[in-house]
């Protein structure tokens, strides 16, 4: 459930690029109100008539974290209108270095050498992918991807500090509707398609809506490590499908540098799941984007 979880997300930088739109503000509109039809539709299904009070239930901390999760979708989809889909997934990557930075700076979390370790590693693989996107146009892209881990690791921060139980689900919600507010009025006016707004409803519903189901299901045999080791398969494969698919090259200095940086990532997570076999199940592994 958490291959096919990433498998859901990976494809979002295809789906992207299938679409006519090149309004990264109408593209967050439309995928989040067809994610948010969706996840409704899902939480009405498993809560029947407490499903207002399975919303309510997240409070404050699920507020907060939705917001941060709304901010992810804003710079993901802006980062794709500007850069390669290989730039953006290998860059959002990083989350899980980002995460233990803010856990421990502001929850005073240890970070074990392998993990600063690999983020240097990581580091230099991106100064590599920096470097060969800057006569490309695509720098401002870049940075947009770099903003996806950074609130990913806000989201997490603020579940950690305050202990939120938060089912995912009612959070991906939150973060929905909080991007279509925040979208609507810079969105227009509206220009989609029939064939896009059938693109933006496949977004929305299996793209995110059911990658975030079946992750929220696989988190419940899965450890922490485990869920984050699988998940990268979305940076892996999310590239692959428009180079194959689309033609999208994304150029030797991509390809040099995302090596790299996939590299560090999944020997630092892949270590963290061996030393954590045996230990509890994660609470639940929120999307990326």
């Amino acid at each position: 459930m958490m291959s096919l979880a990433a498998i859901c997300w990976s494809s979002g930088g295809y789906l992207v690029r299938l679409q006519s739109l090149d309004d990264p503000w109408e593209i967050v509109f439309w995928r989040s109100t067809f994610m948010v039809l969706f996840v409704l539709g899902v939480l009405a299904v498993m809560h029947r008539a407490r499903t207002v009070e399975a919303v309510r239930a997240v409070g404050w901390p699920g507020l907060a974290s939705g917001a941060f999760l709304a901010c992810t979708f804003f710079f993901f989809i802006a980062s794709l209108t500007r850069t390669t889909v290989a730039n953006t997934f290998v860059l959002m990557s990083v989350a899980p270095f980002t995460a233990a930075i803010a856990g421990r700076w502001f929850l005073g979390e240890y970070v074990p050498a392998r993990t600063w370790t690999a983020m240097a590693v990581a580091f230099a693989g991106i100064v590599v992918m920096f470097g060969g996107s800057m006569d490309a146009g695509q720098l401002a892209g870049n940075l947009l991807a770099l903003g996806v881990p950074c609130f990913f690791a806000a989201q997490v921060t603020v579940l950690r500090k305050y202990h939120a139980k938060v089912d995912m689900l009612p959070q991906v919600m939150i973060a929905g509707v909080i991007s279509i507010v925040i979208a609507a009025p810079l969105a227009a006016p509206f220009t989609a398609t029939a064939g896009d707004l059938a693109v933006l409803a496949v977004m929305g519903s299996i793209q995110l809506g059911a990658g975030c189901l079946l992750a929220t299901a696989a988190s419940r045999q899965l450890t922490a490590s485990q869920l984050g080791l699988l998940g990268l398969l979305e940076p892996i494969l999310g590239p692959i499908w428009v180079w194959v698919l689309m033609g999208e090259h994304p150029g030797s200095m991509t390809l040099v540098g995302g090596a790299v940086v996939l590299a560090a990532v999944i020997a630092n997570e892949a270590f963290g799941a061996w030393r954590s076999r045996g230990r509890d199940s994660a609470p639940g592994l929120p999307p990326l984007a």
